[in-house]
């Protein structure tokens, strides 16, 4: 496989300058990303964004990249068929919420009460009603999510913190692909709201790990005596996230609107 050669001087920090590649034969989209860090050629299958990643030297050609490519382009086509197909947020979906299928209606001709509602439905199964236009009820959807996945980081963040006798200074969600939370050193505690998407268990587990990073900004022997502490069932938790979790990014998706990716699978030149 190709290599590129190495950058000799040293180069100041510095974000990944990404540009896109056509690709004939392949449907996904490739990113190239120039990285003064680089010094060689990595291939990546996002498993969030369904999109194919070239990480290239800063001074490495982009035929070469594409070259790189087609080298390659039965493993990326191998890799992308393997990947579950996106559920995008619409009417009938199933959809999970905290660890149990609901099945989502859009009740577009009008009506009263909460905009967002669950309910037990007529055939005896766990429904989400939308109420709304049609081209708004995605979007509402969505939102009441993201209020869903607030309260219950809120309760168990707070839980947590009073536990272990620490003071987060706020905290955020977002839809980030690459981690599930993390805390910043000004005590910034971010989470993604797909986390109301699993069990309670797994949400309660991701809010106990960011609130003990608040003592111990690392993963030594020290922090992980504080998230079992407060969290005992910790073991129980990450297993379910490493065997589900990306199954999480299904939902309510489109194939290029996740962020890094950082979960995908690597070749290298």
């Amino acid at each position: 496989m190709p290599r590129c050669a190495a950058i000799a001087r040293k180069l100041p920090p510095a974000k990944a300058v990404k540009s896109e590649l056509a690709v004939k034969g392949l449907d996904a989209p490739v990113e190239v990303r120039r990285h003064p860090s680089a010094r060689r050629l990595t291939l990546r299958v996002s498993q969030t964004r369904r999109a194919v990643i070239v990480t290239v030297p800063t001074r490495c050609r982009i035929d070469e990249a594409s070259l790189f490519v087609h080298r390659n382009l039965e493993w990326v086509r191998k890799r992308l068929d393997a990947l579950p197909d996106i559920v995008p947020f619409a009417d009938g979906m199933e959809l999970p919420l905290r660890g149990v299928p609901h099945q989502v209606s859009f009740a577009t001709a009008g009506g009263f009460g909460a905009i967002v509602r669950v309910e037990i439905l007529a055939n005896g199964t766990r429904g989400i009603i939308v109420r709304g236009r049609r081209e708004h009820c995605a979007r509402r959807l969505k939102d009441w999510l993201y209020a869903q996945a607030k309260a219950d980081l809120d309760r168990c963040v707070l839980f947590h913190a009073g536990r272990l006798g620490l003071r987060p200074r706020r905290l955020a969600l977002r839809d980030q692909a690459s981690r599930w939370g993390s805390c910043s050193t000004t005590g910034v505690l971010s989470f993604s709201w797909r986390l109301v998407l699993a069990p309670p268990l797994v949400l309660d587990y991701v809010a106990a790990h960011e609130v003990a990073h608040l003592a111990e900004m690392n993963h030594g022997a020290r922090f992980w005596v504080l998230v079992r502490q407060t969290m005992p069932e910790m073991d129980k938790a990450k297993a379910w996230l490493a065997a589900h979790g990306l199954s999480l990014h299904r939902y309510g998706a489109i194939p290029d609107d996740a962020g890094k990716g950082a979960d995908g699978i690597q070749a290298k030149a």
